[in-house]
């Protein structure tokens, strides 16, 4: 499996080198602009201080901007289990794509092709495991949308890039918008804290409106049908299946 990578550098990250075992996340972004010929603009614009280190385009050609050993500034605030500000830790990837607020598109076959190639590159590299490899709205809930409900999460664990679920969609389709009692939502969100999520206990108006935004983003990636920010018994089935194999996931 080959990928031809051509190269458009941005001026846009830390100039000190990281040592390779530090690398355990891979992310993934779309753009959120109009034009992919903006978007590029913006990564090498020294200005605006954005970058990644890896560019996907419509057609699925693949620029690296920024060499894997350098710090892009991609992931922004974020978290993730123990880890603060994941660009340290991780390889940001974005994927041309208007995103939510320019009529969000379906990414082409062509970008799902390039995406596979280069994260199976990236994973053997570094060593990236299933469970690591991550949407910018998982790190960021509370101010990202990306890669978004749109982006091919099964068909990349089917091809061997991040996890999914093993439920059939007819049984969760069953279950979907059935109200959850105190019980079952606690034992959704210690799913989702086992995974990696950041998630508030303490309940108040504040953490209840920053959880929303962690649903939403759990849904966007593994209830993509349906992204409300509303708990269900379809939620929770999903989450106990994932938080069930966890362990086996390396």
């Amino acid at each position: 499996m080959r990928l031809k990578i051509f190269s458009n550098y941005s001026p846009n990250f830390n100039p000190i080198k990281r040592n390779k075992t530090q690398i355990k996340f891979l992310i993934f972004h779309y753009t959120g602009m109009k034009s992919e010929s903006e978007s590029i603009k913006k990564l090498i614009n020294i200005k605006s201080e954005v970058s990644c280190n890896y560019f996907i385009k419509k057609n699925g050609k693949t620029f690296i901007m920024v060499p894997d050993l350098y710090v892009a500034w991609h992931a922004g605030k974020s978290k993730w289990k123990h880890y603060k500000s994941l660009n340290r830790y991780s390889i940001g990837v974005e994927i041309s794509n208007p995103g939510h607020r320019f009529n969000y598109k379906e990414f082409s076959n062509r970008q799902i092709q390039s995406i596979i190639k280069l994260s199976k590159i990236l994973i053997k590299k570094y060593k990236i495991k299933p469970k690591n490899i991550l949407g910018h709205s998982d790190i960021a809930p509370e101010r990202k949308k990306d890669p978004g409900e749109k982006f091919p999460w099964k068909e990349l664990a089917k091809r061997g890039v991040g996890i999914w679920h093993s439920i059939s969609d007819n049984k969760l389709k069953k279950n979907r918008k059935i109200e959850l009692d105190k019980i079952s939502e606690k034992m959704f969100y210690n799913n989702l804290s086992k995974f990696g999520y950041v998630v508030k206990k303490k309940e108040n108006l504040k953490n209840r409106k920053f959880n929303n935004y962690v649903v939403k983003a759990f849904q966007r990636r593994f209830r993509q049908e349906l992204v409300n920010g509303k708990l269900d018994k379809e939620c929770l089935i999903i989450s106990n299946n994932l938080a069930k194999n966890f362990h086996k996931i390396s």
